[in-house]
């Protein structure tokens, strides 16, 4: 494949479109606000199905690709091994694709479908298994899935055929080179540069509004947006400062720092809670969830009102398109060498056991501690974790690791971003400049000023919904695309024996 020429085009409109959305959102919040709301009862209304659809796909394409003869290829020449130890790319990829997101929702999702159930009486067991099932819906396989449908396309084309490192660099087999050169290659980055700003800042709006609502829980501190912009601030200096460090130096070190707090943060919780209801919330929401994956997968109602879709599932589903070319492009960067097969199950089944066990822990404890705790505790959704924690021994100690790993996660899920931002707007450049990393940094921060200022969390979920809308059509024809290239791999078309997966290099 010729060599791809760097153009500036990208990242100048990308960075004028990024910079327009900050002004407008923060000097006329009002307006902004207005057309957000406009945006996404325009899109629930006439979309969900494309939501859910697409979601769906992700998980029988990514679930076929690896149990299927293409499992054995791997993402890089036949010789090449991994360049991380499991551990540390299990902790980098948790952290980038999903880890604030679990705090922050954690124990929030249970008891808000617990106190507001679709279809059964708030508060009851039938309420309670509905919140956990849910609950493990959205946070479950669909999401990692999603993730790797665009990285395992990223990683074949830049790690065995030699592509840069662009989402548009996957759709050379349908449109050739000259297409993925031209306006649509151009059109397809800018799409996922938009949908990463977005998706991004959304979560960075998140995490400062519960680190602020733990510091005020815990400590008195004012919750307000003042507050908050500090925290943005203080956060942004360290996530740029860890990104122009580079990954191995910064963003691995945070990563692994990370899932260690993460692990002592759950064993903590499910010795102080309720340890033998946390496994039992654990076994059975885990069945459900098995048993009714395909039925939630397609839950719209053409016949009755899809509004507690809109917020919850559509939403979730349009966060996580939102964040595929950010995550997918960093589960890439750093998965060189993996087979197919083991690249699926390291990041669709593994992570999602990994959350399964999160809400189980947390949600559980929240369930347990019955309907008007649950009630109380749902009021704020920043504060839900830290009241929920209030109520067993040693919650302060609990509370106060889950505010440093609000911060870590931020950080992590920020500094990835920046990283690929980087990547993005630099040709498909492996290691950008520090000057584009900090460009981008800031901008992602003031996007999530800009959308918190416009109407905090209501529009912070409307504008990712607004963001993964084209992209959802761009990674449809990213399966089509890897699809076809995986057919006409040479291990597929000589018949070359299937390598045996000896995972040299590894230590799984």
């Amino acid at each position: 494949m010729k060599e791809k020429k760097v153009s500036n085009d990208v990242f100048i409109i990308s960075l004028i479109f990024s910079l327009a959305i900050v002004a407008w959102g923060i000097f006329a919040p009002e307006n902004f606000g207005n057309l957000a709301n406009g945006v996404f009862n325009f899109l629930v209304n006439n979309f969900s199905w494309l939501y859910m659809i697409s979601m769906f796909v992700f998980v029988a394409f990514s679930l076929y690709l690896a149990f299927s003869r293409f499992g054995a290829i791997k993402l890089g020449p036949d010789d090449s091994t991994p360049e991380f130890s499991t551990g540390s790319w299990f902790a980098m990829l948790f952290g980038a694709g999903m880890g604030i997101g679990l705090v922050f929702w954690g124990a929030a999702e249970p008891l808000n479908h617990f106190i507001a159930p679709l279809g059964v009486q708030p508060g009851t067991s039938e309420a309670a298994n509905f919140a956990m099932r849910i609950s493990f819906l959205h946070w479950g396989f669909h999401p990692w899935a999603n993730y790797a449908v665009l990285a395992m396309a990223l990683g074949y084309f830049q790690y065995r055929k030699g592509a840069p490192g662009l989402i548009s660099s996957i759709f050379t087999p349908l449109i050739g080179e000259k297409g993925v050169q031209g306006p649509i290659g151009k059109t397809i980055d800018i799409l996922a540069i938009f949908a990463t700003v977005a998706g991004v800042a959304t979560s960075l709006g998140l995490g400062a509004m519960q680190i602020n609502g733990g510091l005020n829980f815990m400590f008195g501190i004012p919750n307000n947006m003042t507050v908050q912009i500090i925290i943005v601030a203080v956060v942004t200096v360290i996530f740029i400062w860890t990104a122009v460090a580079g990954i191995e130096k910064g963003i691995k070190l945070l990563g692994d720092i990370n899932l260690k707090a993460a692990i002592l943060m759950l064993v903590l919780a499910l010795f102080v809670g309720p340890t033998v209801a946390i496994v039992n919330t654990f076994v059975g929401g885990f069945g459900r969830y098995l048993s009714s994956v395909i039925n939630d997968s397609f839950a719209l109602n053409p016949f009755g009102d899809n509004s507690w879709l809109g917020w919850w599932t559509v939403f979730y589903w349009a966060w996580w398109i939102a964040w595929a070319p950010f995550v997918g492009t960093f589960i890439a960067r750093i998965s060189k060498g993996r087979t197919i097969r083991e690249f699926v199950i390291g990041v669709i089944v593994a992570p999602a056991l990994g959350s399964f066990v999160w809400f189980s822990v947390f949600g559980g404890m929240g369930l347990n501690l019955g309907l008007e705790i649950a009630t109380q505790a749902a009021e704020v959704t920043e504060t839900a974790l830290f009241v929920v924690l209030s109520n067993y021994p040693l919650g302060t100690i609990v509370s106060l690791i889950a505010t440093f790993l609000l911060g870590t996660f931020f950080i992590t899920s920020a500094n990835s971003a920046t990283f690929v931002l980087g990547m993005f707007s630099s040709g498909g450049d492996l290691d950008p400049s520090n000057s584009k990393k900090i460009l981008w940094g800031l901008v992602m921060s003031g996007v999530a000023v800009a959308l918190m200022l416009a109407g905090g969390l209501a529009t912070l979920q409307i504008a990712s919904i607004a963001a993964a809308f084209p992209f959802c059509f761009v990674m449809l024809a990213a399966c089509y695309s890897l699809l076809k290239a995986l057919n006409a791999d040479e291990l597929i078309t000589e018949g070359t024996p299937v390598l045996e997966e000896t995972i040299e290099g590894s230590d799984l």
